[in-house]
């Protein structure tokens, strides 16, 4: 697969003549000027509400900055200054369901200075990326958001939920099975390594998910500067029969409450088989001293509640992570793989025109959709981008869509939409971006 790099697209220009008329200046940022990146990433910490950076920490920072387009909106009165809002992207594979990848458009980095709040920058950059993205032939866009109210305006949708375990180890037990494998612990390098390894090969398996990079590897593995809990950061792999590597966790401890007793924070846990899977699970559940285990972005999937012996011990929180945003349909649609057949006009209503139309949605036997622009035919289904594009990771279905009044349709309609979107495995996102 080709993938476009998103560093030759230039800024948009319909935000930067609405940004013009506020007095803020809109442009891409210069990768190769120090200066530039140190002043992108203080102000992109300032907006995340970070401690201020140290020399060190901006170092560690500039090989994600140089790789990806970042896009700076300046005070036109002093555009030596910091920006005053920040977005970065670069265009990524993403699993689709059933096998195969599609190009995307990865935003990140969203941030406004509370100076400069009200003034329209937020719907620039936004609207700018999503512009840049179609332009340059990308058909879906994503991000991970830290306020999930913002981006379903823009046409983004909930598409991607995670799962929250907490673990009370004493009441679950352990009833997974025995392994013919082992678990040891690895030095932190290692277990960056291991983490990427691992999660480049099972990334495929599961849609929605993108390849990590190496400063999110080392970050996990507690070997970023910026991390205020590294020194707690330990890591295990398993290797299987064979000797192979299958798995890799990081994880934290922390003393609950003087008590020496321990909760085991599972920072990520990649897995390439069911074996891997439980017998890294079972390290932590079983562990020594430890009370409660907690582990965030767990497919919905997930084995753990059924390694357990009282499952009651074990609660699980669902949770919005991934976020997805289709702009070109024909492709996007046509490049995922179905679970049934389907025949169906489609009305999508995208408020910035990129999706908008009646589109017949054809599925074959073998899982293969063609989309067509169609005119004067009975629609079947009526819904927004937004809709349509939380249903393309198939892991929300189109009958709890209709009763939330995202869908209008007839039941026979919503069952086939449900039985054809539908994806197995679960979609998942398991990092941050």
């Amino acid at each position: 697969m080709t993938v476009i790099d998103s560093r030759d697209i230039p800024a948009d220009p319909t935000s930067a003549e609405r940004l013009a008329a506020e007095a803020l200046v809109y442009r891409v940022v210069d990768t190769a000027d120090g200066a530039q990146s140190e002043s992108f990433q203080r102000a992109m910490t300032r907006g995340f509400l970070g401690a201020e950076p140290t020399p060190e920490v901006l170092a560690s920072g500039r090989s994600a900055f140089e790789s990806r387009r970042n896009i700076g909106v300046y005070d036109a009165a002093a555009t030596d200054a910091p920006p005053v809002a920040t977005i970065d992207s670069w265009v990524t594979p993403m699993a689709l369901p059933g096998g195969g990848e599609l190009p995307m458009w990865a935003i990140s980095g969203v941030t406004v200075s509370a100076t400069h709040r009200r003034r329209g920058i937020a719907r620039a950059l936004l609207e700018g990326e999503l512009r840049a993205a179609a332009a340059a032939g990308v058909s879906i866009a994503g991000l991970t958001v830290s306020e999930a109210t913002i981006y379903g305006r823009y046409g983004f949708g909930s598409a991607l939920h995670m799962s929250r375990f907490a673990v009370d180890t004493r009441r679950a037990g352990w009833a997974g099975p025995a392994s013919g494998g082992r678990v040891e612990y690895v030095d932190r390098d290692t277990l960056a390594a291991e983490l990427g390894s691992v999660h480049d090969r099972v990334r495929g398996h599961r849609g929605g998910q993108i390849p990590g990079w190496s400063s999110r590897w080392t970050g996990i593995a507690g070997l970023s500067p910026s991390d205020t809990d590294r020194d707690q950061v330990r890591g295990i792999r398993f290797r299987d029969a064979d000797g192979e590597v299958r798995g890799a966790m990081a994880f934290t401890l922390s003393e609950r409450s003087g008590s020496f007793r321990f909760a085991l924070n599972v920072r990520l846990l990649v897995a390439e088989t069911p074996e891997a899977t439980a017998a890294l699970w079972g390290f932590a559940l079983q562990h020594d001293l430890v009370d409660e285990v907690t582990a965030d972005l767990r497919p919905l999937d997930d084995a753990l509640p059924w390694l357990v012996r009282d499952p009651r011990g074990v609660t699980q929180t669902v949770h919005d992570h991934g976020w997805l945003r289709l702009l070109d349909l024909p492709t996007a649609l046509t490049a995922r793989t179905y679970s049934a057949q389907i025949d169906a006009v489609l009305r999508v209503r995208d408020p910035l025109g990129f999706a908008s139309g009646d589109w017949r949605l054809r599925v074959d036997q073998a899982g293969k959709a063609s989309v067509d622009s169609v005119e004067d035919v009975a629609v079947d289904a009526e819904l927004d981008v937004s809709a349509l594009s939380i249903l393309f990771a198939g892991g929300v279905r189109a009958s709890t869509l209709r009763a939330a009044g995202r869908i209008d349709a007839d039941s026979t309609v919503v069952d086939a939409l449900d039985r054809a979107f539908v994806s197995f495995p679960a979609p998942a996102l398991d990092i941050w971006y």
